[in-house]
């Protein structure tokens, strides 16, 4: 029997499993652990209200929500350690996934709704409140039937960075050991290196070809420009995403900025080209290179996206058969038949339940549009429900997809989609102009929230799977997490709005919801949709495909800023590099593990610094050092992003070493 100070992950917790090999977790299902108590609720529902206000301050100040998952973890396993309470790892496992629900809210919360405000209308707390309740549990309720096939049957196909990150906090808080040092030490040292860059600005946050006088000429002439950001989060993520998936998502990258940017300009470089009617008055060779992928290529990677989850809906058509064929299966049960009863590790809530609580749900978000000011009618009410049932049931599988890959959800990328399609059943059965404008982000609202919670809600429940933990109590309380942080944050947001606004000068932000505005408005007062773009995307997911590349990782590459994607590759070189440099595979697979434990320390680190800046922001204490990192007039780069590149190539060494060190 294991003693607590070597408590760790199965050494088959992170591969593939062999033909009959079993994956038996820490906890394992022929016992119960406290799970549900009430210290593990009370604390899940604090970090719940605390990290919703912050995330939502945070994200509509400068458009970045920090994931609340990590931070949430390092303080349960702080203060459960702190108040000595014994078997204390199924207990954070509750607290970490109730308290996650904060980031996941507020994702889909801020992503749509203030863009009623930008607009220039208004909308009350209780259709925020409403949007972002019914989207979180409708998102609860759709992924609960995909569970075992994206935690359990594709184990060790899928990294799953975040839960990885999240289960190293988890497991080597309550075991302590080498593992506790390796991660803890490896958390300060990421942690203080991202906090000097976010704080103070000690170097550069992003590395650019164009820092160069050479370089600036290309960007200006060429469209030309490369950009890495030097953050130890990020790397720690591409670490533990590999070498695999980073190579495929940066030539996702590659070409939207070395390709289709360029191409741009040089085909169409002297035309001003309006596809939505928004008001561009630039030629496209007047654009920066930044400019252009916000405004064209990234709509590449929308359509790209869109297809690529079409496409993996199709292929998934026998998970999708086999999740509705349970659902039936239930209610074709006799009354008074026999149960048989799951292993408590693979326990879900009821998929009768599941059925029932997705009708309620529906019909809630029917009255809501009828009779809560949404739209003007009973048959309008009717389309919008059609429209968040179908879609959200349908892209659940791409955000956990997304999120098993890469870590990050493109539930911006996913709204816009929903939004273009809202927008025009919408206008189609008479709803349109002011009114269709809000009608449209608030039924968005609740499709971006919805995806925003099953893409977070698979992680809790990857992070429980490896942990061993009851399927049926993280889905139980994952509700009341989500009630909390839909309160929280249409509280907040009604605050927000009243303090600094959405418009004028000192407004907030509030970068997502002013291009879902940006969006929405033209085809709400008939403009149109890039219709070209999302069809490019559309044809280069499908060539992916035939050539069977995986096509959603490709296409995330190309809608996510090249400068998030490059560290991926970094961090998967490094994680080929460690593990492949002995003969002995049992010594690279220790190095692999111990370089996993690394990564996960710079993302917890990188996280948790997040949040410290978060509340530094909030009080107004700007320690910034905008005389040293800021870039001159003439394109000159500042001394901090000249020197950037040290600390950098500092940190990798740092995880190479400690990493191919023996312990």
């Amino acid at each position: 029997m294991e003693t607590k100070n070597d408590l760790r992950l199965p050494e088959n917790a992170h591969r593939e499993l062999k033909p009959g090999e079993e994956y038996k977790p820490i906890l394992g299902p022929e016992k119960t652990f406290p799970e549900v108590t009430p210290y593990s609720v009370a604390m899940g529902i604090i970090m719940a209200i605390i990290f919703s206000a912050a995330a939502a301050y945070l994200g509509l100040k400068v458009g970045q929500v920090f994931e609340a998952a990590i931070p949430i973890a390092i303080i349960a396993v702080g203060v459960t350690g702190a108040l000595g309470k014994k078997n204390g790892l199924g207990q954070n496992v509750i607290i970490q996934s109730i308290g996650s629900c904060s980031g996941v809210i507020v994702a889909g919360a801020i992503f749509t709704l203030p863009a009623i405000y930008i607009l220039g209308l208004e909308v009350n707390f209780w259709k925020m409140f409403c949007s972002s309740l019914l989207g979180g549990v409708l998102g609860i309720l759709f992924l609960i039937p995909f569970r075992k096939y994206f935690v359990k049957e594709m184990h060790g196909k899928y990294p799953f960075p975040e839960a990885t990150a999240t289960t190293q906090v988890l497991v080597s808080g309550e075991s302590g050991g080498k593992g506790a040092k390796t991660l803890l030490t490896a958390g300060l040292i990421g942690g203080l290196y991202d906090f000097a860059i976010a704080t103070f600005g000690a170097w550069a946050e992003t590395i650019s070809t164009a820092a160069t006088h050479l370089g600036q000429v290309v960007a200006d002439k060429a469209k030309l420009v490369l950009k890495l950001n030097t953050g130890a989060a990020v790397l720690g993520l591409g670490y533990i995403v590999g070498l695999k998936y980073a190579f495929i998502i940066c030539c996702g990258s590659f070409l939207v900025w070395l390709v289709i940017i360029p191409l741009l300009n040089l085909i169409w470089g002297g035309q001003v080209i309006d596809l939505m009617g928004t008001g561009i008055t630039q030629t496209i060779s007047q654009m920066a290179p930044e400019q252009i992928f916000k405004e064209y290529a990234r709509h590449i990677g929308i359509g790209g996206i869109a297809t690529a989850g079409i496409i993996g809906i199709i292929k998934s058509f026998g998970v999708i058969k086999s999740a509705v064929g349970l659902a039936v299966g239930e209610f074709k049960k006799k009354p008074g038949a026999q149960e048989v009863r799951s292993e408590r590790t693979q326990e879900d809530i009821k998929m009768r339940t599941v059925v029932f609580g997705i009708a309620v749900a529906l019909l809630a978000a029917f009255a809501f549009f009828a009779f809560g000011g949404v739209v003007n009618n009973v048959w309008q009410a009717l389309i919008g429900v059609l429209i968040i049932a179908v879609i959200a049931f349908l892209f659940t599988t791409v955000a956990a997809n997304a999120i098993a890959i890469v870590g990050s959800n493109p539930v911006s990328g996913m709204t816009i989609m929903t939004l273009i399609i809202t927008a025009l059943v919408l206008v189609a059965v008479g709803l349109k102009g002011n009114a269709g404008m809000v009608a449209a982000m608030v039924i968005g609202g609740v499709v971006c929230t919805a995806l925003s919670m099953a893409g977070g809600f698979v992680t809790d429940l990857k992070i429980g799977y490896w942990i061993g933990t009851t399927p049926r109590k993280q889905e139980t309380w994952k509700f009341v997490g989500t009630l909390v942080a839909a309160a929280t944050v249409g509280g907040v947001m009604l605050i927000l709005n009243k303090t600094y606004g959405f418009t004028g000068d000192g407004a907030l932000v509030a970068p997502q919801a002013n291009a879902m505005a940006a969006v929405i408005q033209p085809m709400m007062n008939g403009g149109n949709a890039p219709w070209l773009l999302y069809g490019i995307g559309a044809a280069i997911a499908i060539l992916l495909t035939v050539f069977k590349v995986p096509a959603l990782a490709f296409c995330l590459g190309m809608f996510i800023p090249i400068d998030l994607n490059l560290p991926l590759l970094l961090g998967g070189a490094i994680s080929w590099f460690v593990s492949t440099r002995s003969k002995d595979a049992a010594v690279n697979t220790a190095r692999q593990e111990k370089g996993t434990l690394i990564a996960s320390g710079f993302i917890a680190g990188g996280a948790l610094m997040g949040v410290v800046s978060a509340i530094l922001k909030f009080a107004n204490v700007d320690l910034f050092m905008n005389g040293w990192n800021s870039v001159a007039a003439g394109h000159i780069a500042s001394g901090a992003e000249i020197i950037a590149l040290l600390p950098l190539i500092g940190i990798c060494a740092y995880m190479i070493l400690s990493s191919m060190k023996k312990d």
